[in-house]
């Protein structure tokens, strides 16, 4: 005779649970979002921040060769581009190289190298950041629309001395930080050259 107070009453006997979600499943679509998350987060820095190799000497002592550099691409997208920056742009004759120099004549300038010293507008600037004065002279009239640079190493530099004037449109972005070598870390700042005030928007 079966046992009627055995009817609806727990038997030890576990119903089947649904099985949970596999292990190796879960990781993969984690994994999968935190490389989507760097890759955005990659891309969105690369749109702002650019590095750069130093590969000559024409900017010496400020940047030496093989110094890595952080630079701003942004920089002149929120405001003008200020005498005595550091500046990334296209080579105006041969805009696949990119050049690095510092910016000296703004659009309007009038800018003269003379014994050993360079003017902008007549007023001599103050410039303790190069390895010598220039041994060389002349007078240029900054156009509209461009800039007038001069490597730091005033002397071993292809520069608007001997080429011309960078296009606005040509520039790429501000030189911030030297980031690499370590020891040689830096922020690259902004010199106060002389009581000249101007600024050009590109």
């Amino acid at each position: 005779m079966v046992d009627e107070t055995l009817q609806g009453e727990n038997t030890g006997i576990q119903e089947p649970q649904a099985k949970p979600r596999s292990t190796v499943k879960s990781f993969l679509i984690e994994l999968f979002q935190v490389l989507l998350l760097a890759a955005i987060l990659y891309f969105a820095i690369d749109a702002v921040v650019a590095r750069v190799r130093v590969e000559n000497i024409s900017m010496e002592p400020t940047l030496m060769p093989g110094e890595f550099l952080l630079v701003n691409r942004l920089a002149y997208r929120m405001g003008p581009i200020q005498r005595g920056d550091v500046v990334i742009f296209h080579y105006p004759l041969n805009p696949k190289e990119d050049f690095i120099k510092r910016a000296i004549g703004l659009p309007g300038d009038t800018v003269r190298v003379e014994n050993g010293n360079v003017y902008v507008n007549d007023s001599k600037l103050t410039e303790p950041y190069i390895a010598a004065p220039p041994d060389y002279t002349g007078s240029w009239e900054v156009p509209e629309g461009g800039i007038f640079v001069l490597g730091d190493n005033r002397n071993r530099s292809l520069d608007s001395h001997a080429w011309g004037f960078v296009p606005l449109d040509f520039i790429l972005g501000k030189a911030l930080v030297i980031y690499w070598p370590f020891d040689q870390m830096n922020v690259i700042g902004h010199p106060d050259l002389t009581g000249v005030s101007s600024t050009a928007t590109p």
